[in-house]
């Protein structure tokens, strides 16, 4: 397999180019930002908006994209495009085993928004605007860092979840963190191609933000990350031809080396309003950092052997989003990812995107992942030492390789990348930033299209994304609802959401209706058919059924 590393005809940006780049860092920033007030849904409360934004962000960046090149008469497909469709194809056919639809149609559309945003991230670095690109999507990390940084430090953030701070308005110090870890390339590229040394101090002090926020998270999975990158990188760097086109390289070196620095000292040192249990609590977390023979090392593992059985008995997968469904009946008594209070899964997904893959979407698209990930890495990393390539090409091939590469060191021991916050960010940047190579032989293929035929497909397109937001906008109008009391009305706004189902059918069962109750009742044991409360509602009906 030969990969092109000459670099393409590349066009002068458009005002139209310049408003994706606006409208994908608009919609980056609200999607960061955005959470809702209804506690009772305290993981949903931030995801659900989060996954309204990715799409409506993606649905308008992809739909002028795709009609701006309506007029293409021929599509040419390499090696990613390929992977991608495959990864797709099998993602969708294993919604075909989903013993929960709803759940598998709705990490369907992540799926599919995250593709959706590495194509738009590919048209912007056609348009010579991956530099944009980066400076923007840095700009929204460092702002989610400086969420987490307010709740730690004592301001109050009405809607956040303190039990879980410094997540800020991710909700959660992991996702917080995981963001974080993987904007540290954007940062440090930002910094060594700032125009002047105003900018390279801003992102600088960009860098000390997020170095704080990430020392303060105590998230293993990321510390682990960038060392594991740190010491790739370093040798990628000093190695192979110059990527620094700058003066003063050294200086702005030394003044990010201060920034990380002072990062760490900071948060160490200044008082933080942070209830850890622990009287060294960063000095646990370092010495922790992989510990698998007891506490969450060691309940990962069982997790992932546990599923590993799945994904045995389910090649295909057991559908996307459908870990929590099927995970209970493979877990033996005392697993620590089930909850003593439900007597489910205490996560939707497992803690690990890899593992969430294989048994999801069966050995097939994880090994399409895994294929598409290392084709990306590979591309960058020729790009890396092509001579034929500027210094700031290089320079941008790490960077976004390294985005992709934290997030996926990340993903080994979190779930990552299938949260929409990160899915955004880091398919947009791998887009944009790792070079197209072309590929030979059987990679490479045209398709000849007419006009009728992509607008159908640009179509076909807004329809599928449109859908997506209309469903996300109608789970947020369930909670509201649902938060006023009206369980009716919330059920038919969501009705595949399992919460309202069981407690809508607690409800009638309490008011010693079951009429009303049975369907509820049913539904809520189709969506989890292991879920004791589902059983209990099942049961419960039963019971007054034979006692009138």
């Amino acid at each position: 397999m030969r990969i092109r590393t000459t670099p393409p005809a590349a066009s002068s940006p458009t005002g139209t180019d310049r408003f994706i780049v606006a409208a994908l860092g608009v919609g980056a920033l609200a999607c960061v930002l955005m959470l809702l007030p209804y506690r009772s849904f305290d993981l949903d409360r931030f995801l659900v908006p989060k996954e309204l934004l990715l799409h409506m962000t993606v649905l308008l960046t992809g739909a002028v994209v795709l009609w701006r090149d309506r007029r293409v008469s021929e599509l040419q497909l390499d090696a990613v495009a390929w992977l991608w469709i495959a990864y797709l194809a099998l993602t969708l056919l294993s919604v075909a085993f989903a013993q929960n639809g709803w759940l598998a149609w709705r990490a369907s559309t992540l799926t599919i928004s995250a593709a959706v945003a590495f194509v738009v991230g590919r048209s912007l670095q056609r348009a010579g605007l991956s530099g944009a690109v980066a400076r923007v999507l840095a700009a929204v990390v460092t702002a989610g860092a400086i969420t987490a940084l307010l709740q730690a430090y004592g301001v109050k953030m009405e809607w956040a979840a303190m039990s879980r701070a410094p997540g800020g308005t991710f909700g959660n110090r992991n996702f917080m963190a995981h963001l974080t870890a993987a904007g540290i390339p954007l940062l440090l590229y930002c910094i060594a191609t700032a125009r002047g040394w105003i900018a390279s101090v801003l992102w600088s002090a960009a860098l000390l933000i997020c170095t704080g926020a990430l020392v303060l998270s105590r998230t293993r999975a990321s510390w682990l990350a960038l060392m594991a990158w740190g010491a790739v990188a370093f040798v990628l760097l000093v190695r192979g031809p110059s990527i620094f086109d700058v003066p003063g390289a050294k200086l702005r070196a030394s003044v990010a080396l201060t920034a990380l620095i002072a990062g760490v000292v900071g948060a160490l040192l200044i008082p933080n309003r942070l209830e850890w249990k622990s009287d060294n609590p960063y000095l646990e977390s370092v010495t922790g950092v992989v510990n698998y023979k007891e506490g969450s090392g060691a309940g990962r593992l069982r997790q992932y052997q546990n599923s590993a059985r799945m994904a045995l008995a389910h090649p295909l997968g057991v559908g996307a989003g459908n870990w929590p469904v099927l995970y209970s009946t493979f877990a033996p008594e005392g697993d620590p990812s089930i909850s003593e209070t439900t007597g489910m899964t205490a996560n939707p997904w497992p803690s690990s995107d890899w593992i969430a893959t294989l048994s999801e979407r069966g050995v097939l698209g994880l090994a399409a992942w895994g294929a598409l990930v290392a084709l990306l890495l590979l591309t960058a990393w020729r790009v890396r030492y092509a001579s034929a390539r500027t210094a700031t090409e290089r320079l941008a091939a790490i960077a976004g390789a390294s985005v992709l590469v934290i997030a996926s060191i990340e993903g080994a021991f979190d779930a990552v990348l299938l949260l929409p916050v990160n899915a955004l960010v880091v398919m947009s940047v791998a887009g944009a930033m790792i070079p197209v190579g072309a590929v030979a032989g059987p990679w490479r293929g045209r398709i000849a299209i007419g006009a009728g035929m992509r607008t159908v497909g640009t179509v076909l397109v807004v329809l599928l994304m449109g859908s997506a937001v209309v469903q996300s906008a109608w789970r947020i109008d369930a909670m509201r609802v649902y938060n006023a009391g009206a369980f009716e009305a919330a059920v038919a706004r969501d009705p595949g959401n399992f919460r309202i189902r069981v407690r809508a059918a607690e409800m009638y069962i309490a008011r010693g209706d079951c009429k009303r109750a049975r369907p509820h009742a049913a539904a809520a044991k189709g969506l989890f058919p292991s879920s004791p409360a589902a059983g209990r509602a099942v049961a419960a009906c039963r019971v007054w059924e034979r006692s009138r």
